[in-house]
C-alpha cells in the first residue's frame, strides 16, 4: 500500500534526505585513488553520528556496514572492505540512507576515479541523465510506468540496459515502502502520482544489452553485472507535489 505523506511526515523525510545528501557531499574529497572503501563506510558512519542520526543500511537484515561501495561492475549492495582500494580508471557507486528522527533519506551517486576513456565517461553521463530526465516527468497524474518507459528507452538506443532484478522503492517513514520504482516498462507500474507520495528513482544502467545480474552466494549481498560489465546508478529521493515534483536529496 502506497503512503501519502502528510505535511509535517514530508519535512522530517526532507531533513533526513538533506542530511544523506550533505553525507555524500562530505565523502567526495575521500573518493580518489588510493582510499580504501572501508575507510569511506568510517568516515560516513561518524558524520551521520555526529549529525543525531543513525546509518539505516547497518545490521538491515544483517548487513554489515554504514552505506554500500559498489565498483565497476558490481550492481549495487557492494559491502565496503579495507582490501577494495580504489585505483585510476575504477567507478564506484556510492550508497547512503540515513535515518533522522525516526525518518529515512536515501541517494547515490557514481564517481569516477582518475581518468577513464570517453566511452566510460558517456556511459557515466548517460547514466545521471537517464535518471534526471526520468524524474522530469515526475506529476500527480501520470503513471509512474512512465518513467520506467522512458528511463529503458533513454538508455537502449547507446546499447545499455536496465537492470530488472533491482529498483526503487517508497521511503520516509520506513527504510523501504511500496511503491517498488522499475526503470523500465511494465504494468505492475501503471500506478498513479498522488500528491505525497515520496520514493527514490535510482535506475541501475549497465553498459552492455545485458540487463541480468547475480548475487554473491559468499555474502549474500553484493549483485555484479552478470557479463561483467560496468554498471552505474545516480540515486534520488523524491516527492510528488500539487503540481510537479521536488528532488529531497539535492546537495
Amino acid at each position: 500500500m502506497v503512503i501519502i505523506k502528510n505535511e509535517q511526515q514530508i519535512e522530517k523525510i526532507r531533513n533526513a534526505s538533506k542530511l544523506a545528501a550533505q553525507v555524500l557531499r562530505y565523502l567526495e574529497p575521500y573518493i580518489i585513488q588510493g582510499t580504501n572503501t572501508d575507510h569511506l563506510n568510517d568516515l560516513a558512519h561518524k558524520f551521520i553520528i555526529s549529525h543525531q542520526a543513525i546509518p539505516s543500511p547497518l545490521n538491515y537484515h544483517g548487513y554489515p556496514k554504514s552505506i554500500c561501495t559498489s565498483l565497476n561492475n558490481i550492481v549495487c549492495h557492494g559491502i565496503p572492505s579495507k582490501k577494495q582500494i580504489l585505483k585510476n580508471g575504477d567507478i564506484v557507486n556510492v550508497d547512503i540512507t540515513v535515518t533522522l528522527d525516526g525518518f529515512f533519506g536515501d541517494c547515490s551517486r557514481t564517481y569516477i576515479i582518475g581518468e577513464v576513456n570517453q566511452e566510460i565517461l558517456n556511459f557515466v553521463r548517460v547514466s545521471e541523465e537517464a535518471m534526471m530526465k526520468g524524474i522530469e516527468l515526475l506529476k500527480p497524474g501520470i503513471l509512474l510506468s512512465q518513467m520506467g518507459r522512458f528511463i529503458e528507452q533513454y538508455v537502449i538506443p547507446f546499447g545499455y540496459s536496465v537492470v530488472r532484478e533491482y529498483g526503487g522503492h517508497g521511503v520516509g517513514l520506513a527504510f523501504h515502502e511500496d511503491p517498488h520504482v522499475c526503470h523500465f516498462y511494465t504494468k505492475e507500474n501503471d500506478i498513479q502520482l498522488k500528491k505525497g507520495m515520496i520514493f527514490t528513482v535510482e535506475p541501475m544502467i549497465n553498459m552492455s544489452k545485458n540487463w541480468r545480474v547475480n548475487t554473491s552466494r559468499k555474502d549474500g549481498w553484493t549483485v555484479s553485472t552478470a557479463d561483467n560489465s560496468l554498471s552505474a546508478q545516480f540515486e534520488h529521493t523524491v516527492l510528488i507535489t500539487e503540481t510537479g515534483h521536488e528532488i529531497l536529496t539535492l546537495p
